[in-house]
């Protein structure tokens, strides 16, 4: 991913952060009432607010630091989601099960990292980019695959099976893991407000998801 830096943004401070995913739904109304939906983008983008968690000066130069070594906007960063960060749900350990990667079919050795958001209604597979390194585990037809058979490329979210361990054709591979977003900063100003005495705040830290 060209113009990314590897590091991520303080984690305290993302822990106050506020933002989910984003759409784009071109809404048409018709002339007998009705209405026509047209999808603009196939996938989600996260957005985010990080201002909310700035509770001192402490906090404020830090992100300050952060900002001016990202070149503002130019840079895109590791942003870890405060509720959406791992192959599970918010309260579930990580297991090897938790998603379905494809089938292998004998030759193929790389896979990406996915996960998926689905009902009985509908389901969508968000490519995972920036996986946490070492915290991936690959089950193959449900059996777990030990470190060394497989690698994980932490900047791309590319899984690789070591030579003998390529998944045989109608295996079913499956992966759990922690992740990040590839995100950039979405404006190339910071305003700081220092309230009073060793406290202060930023009031606007908008984030946006950069898609791999």
């Amino acid at each position: 991913m060209a113009g990314f830096h590897e590091v991520r943004f303080p984690l305290r401070l993302a822990l106050g952060a506020s933002g989910g995913p984003v759409r784009r739904t071109d809404i048409v109304n018709l002339s007998n009432g009705r209405e026509q939906r047209n999808q603009r983008w196939r996938d989600s983008r996260r957005s985010y607010d990080a201002g909310s968690g700035i509770r001192s000066t402490t906090d404020l130069y830090e992100v300050l630091e952060f900002f001016e070594a990202r070149a503002g906007q130019l840079y895109g960063f590791r942003f870890r989601d405060p509720l959406d960060w791992k192959s599970c749900a918010p309260g579930g350990v990580v297991s090897a099960m938790d998603q379905i990667l494809g089938a292998g079919d004998g030759a193929t050795a790389a896979f990406e990292l996915l996960k998926t958001y689905a009902d009985f209604a509908g389901s969508w597979a968000r490519r995972i980019s920036k996986p946490v390194a070492g915290s991936v585990l690959v089950a193959v037809a449900g059996a777990s695959k030990p470190a060394g058979s497989f690698a994980v490329d932490a900047v791309t979210g590319v899984l690789t099976f070591a030579s003998g361990h390529v998944p045989p054709a109608g295996a079913v591979i499956t992966a759990g893991f922690e992740f990040d977003v590839p995100v950039r900063f979405d404006i190339d100003r910071i305003d700081v407000s220092l309230a009073h005495f060793e406290a202060g705040r930023i009031p606007t830290i908008p984030l946006t998801e950069i898609l791999p």
